[in-house]
């Protein structure tokens, strides 16, 4: 095919400035979906994407577009995520793209996501076209929101792109835009093979089913191809493209964006980011595939049934498939037994991997409190990393323990400055710089990890009424005092409910664990004791007192001498249960200790 005509491309934005309705535009005006099967965000193919209205997993679709000068082009369409949680997932778009809408909401102007996004394509050397979205809002001042693209982008006022998704407005004006500004791709076909690997499904009749964008050469079934990295080959056995259904094609050519199958249901066999070539010609060079990202959060999973743990195996290594920034690895628990420890790059992130896990491999799954991942320097210099608390070794071994420290960019109206800033000292942050962007301040601070992920972004939203916007980015390691708080239920330690935390915060969070734990636990047949620990001593205690069970229920009048045996026969009981019983910890104690 002309590669001229080709036009590859991601929509890219902050959350909630309407990347997937502009989509679902986009389809709707070329005729590439029927009015009749459209429904709102038709790409977002999850039930969790359409029930949170947030877009998680990046969508690839090729788009057929007539335009104005008579020519027909092909349109390869990247709809991503907005959430800082899955940046990774834009990152991945972006590389097997040449050009990127960076979409503004009119009414919400430019975002701290929205700048993230911008030096990510920009990183990627792609052609960005700024879009101010939602113009059919009344009494929204498109004038200031076009003066913030042009200050912070450094964009022409005539380079912009003004539409609304909803109703219509501006599409045809955007199509030719994109044909104008967004360069074709490069490549020959007759070269040697190279493709580079930008996402991954399972489909249960099919196996893995590879999303690739050719840079060089061709690929059609039957071919022999060879996964660079991880050495593997392979037969091609369906080539296609995703229109948006799946539409097998004859083969794909370079600068073409699709999908390949090669019979593979061994999902760890293929990775993300590798490069594919063919057996008989081989490139010389692999493509550069992706950084490898850390995650910053981590926590047990664990099934309820010890029985299921081999279908949460199964589980955990297909969703790792198109999902690359969550890793894990096994691990026991005295309380659950086998499990794994799972590594996340947000709560969000977190929530959508467990609920996904439940809902599509219908299992039942128990998270342990989260931690994030401390670094440890030994007396005798050698350096520990700390994921799981139960590691954390005696006190007389450690030299220092080090936390992760995050660069926090907040973006709010200036009369809010203030509480924000009072807020992310709360949070342990040491104040950086502050900047005008157009009448709003972005205002960066220091602060540890472990007081960001749980609550930040929510308090943030709270205090600015809802116009504040955070971005964060890894900036290392720094000392902390840290101390390992435990959780005992009638004297026994409970190590998922175990977690790390600052000991100017162990009692304060020790409190409140056990206040939730003493409502969250229901009443058992005997005295429940929870208790809060820290550095050797109980910080917070609380019980939760024996159900009541008339065991005189059935004595009608006669001798009390027959209900005091009763009473007696009844307490002697519940001692034995107390020394030996185990006590029943609702999942929703669990999520709850979660939000603490």
């Amino acid at each position: 095919m002309d590669k001229s005509h080709i036009r590859n491309f991601s929509i890219i934005a902050h959350i909630d400035h309407g990347k997937s309705t502009l989509a679902d535009r986009l389809l709707l005006h070329t005729g590439a979906i029927d009015e009749r099967k459209f429904h709102n965000q038709l790409l977002d193919d999850m039930d969790l994407e359409r029930e949170r209205g947030i877009t998680i997993k990046a969508s690839a679709v090729r788009i057929e577009y007539h335009a104005k000068n008579g020519e027909d082009y092909i349109f390869n369409l990247i709809d991503t995520p907005g959430h800082v949680d899955f940046s990774y997932e834009v990152e991945k778009s972006l590389r097997a793209c040449e050009g990127a809408l960076l979409v503004v909401d009119a009414s919400q102007g430019v975002e701290s996501q929205t700048v993230a996004n911008y030096y990510l394509a920009l990183d990627n050397q792609l052609k960005i076209v700024p879009v101010i979205n939602k113009i059919d809002i009344v009494n929204i001042d498109l004038d200031h929101v076009k003066l913030e693209l042009m200050e912070i982008f450094n964009v022409d006022e005539g380079k912009i792109a003004l539409v609304s998704a909803k109703e219509g407005m501006g599409i045809p004006e955007l199509f030719e835009y994109i044909v104008r500004e967004v360069p074709p791709p490069t490549g020959s076909d007759d070269g040697p093979l190279k493709a580079l690997i930008f996402d991954m499904e399972y489909d249960i009749y099919k196996g893995v089913i590879i999303y690739v964008r050719l840079m060089e050469g061709e690929i059609k079934p039957g071919m022999r191809i060879r996964m660079m990295n991880m050495g593997q080959e392979f037969g091609v056995e369906e080539v296609g493209v995703f229109v948006p259904q799946a539409q097998q094609m004859k083969k794909l050519t370079a600068g073409e964006v699709g999908y390949i199958t090669c019979n593979v249901h061994e999902p760890r066999l293929v990775r993300v980011g590798d490069t594919i070539t063919a057996k008989d010609r081989p490139t010389d060079q692999a493509l550069p595939g992706y950084r490898q990202l850390n995650p910053l959060v981590f926590c047990g999973v664990y099934p309820v049934s010890p029985k299921d743990f081999m279908a949460l195996r199964e589980g955990i290594e297909k969703l790792r498939l198109n999902d690359p920034s969550f890793v894990y690895e096994p691990e026991t628990s005295q309380s659950f037994g086998n499990g794994f420890r799972c590594g996340f790059l947000g709560l969000l992130h977190m929530e959508i991997v467990q609920e996904r896990l439940q809902r599509e491999y219908d299992l039942n799954l128990i998270l342990t409190t989260p931690n994030v991942k401390y670094r440890l320097v030994k007396k005798n210099g050698e350096f520990l990393d700390i994921e799981n608390p139960c590691d954390l070794p005696d006190a007389g071994m450690i030299e220092r323990v080090e936390e992760p420290l995050l660069e926090v960019s907040i973006m709010c109206p200036v009369e809010h400055m203030d509480k924000v800033m009072e807020l992310s000292k709360t949070k342990r942050g040491v104040y950086q710089r502050s900047e005008y962007v157009s009448d709003r301040m972005r205002i960066i601070f220091d602060i540890p990890l472990s007081e960001v992920i749980v609550d930040y972004n929510d308090m943030i939203k709270s205090v600015t009424r809802g116009y504040g916007s955070i971005d964060y980015k890894f900036k290392g390691f720094q000392p902390a005092n840290v101390t390992r708080l435990e959780i005992m239920i009638n004297g026994k330690p409970c190590d998922a409910f175990s977690f790390l935390v600052s000991k100017d915060r162990a009692y304060e969070k020790g409190l409140a664990l056990v206040t939730k734990l003493k409502d969250m636990i229901p009443q058992q047949l005997y005295e429940v004791r929870v208790q809060a620990a820290a550095d050797g001593r109980i910080i917070s205690s609380a019980k939760i007192k024996a159900t009541g069970k008339n065991v005189t229920a059935k004595c009608y009048g006669g001798d009390i001498t027959r209900k005091r045996k009763l009473w007696e026969k009844q307490k002697e009981g519940k001692k034995r249960l107390k020394q030996v019983g185990n006590v029943e910890i609702p999942q929703e104690a669990f999520l709850a200790a979660l939000k603490i």
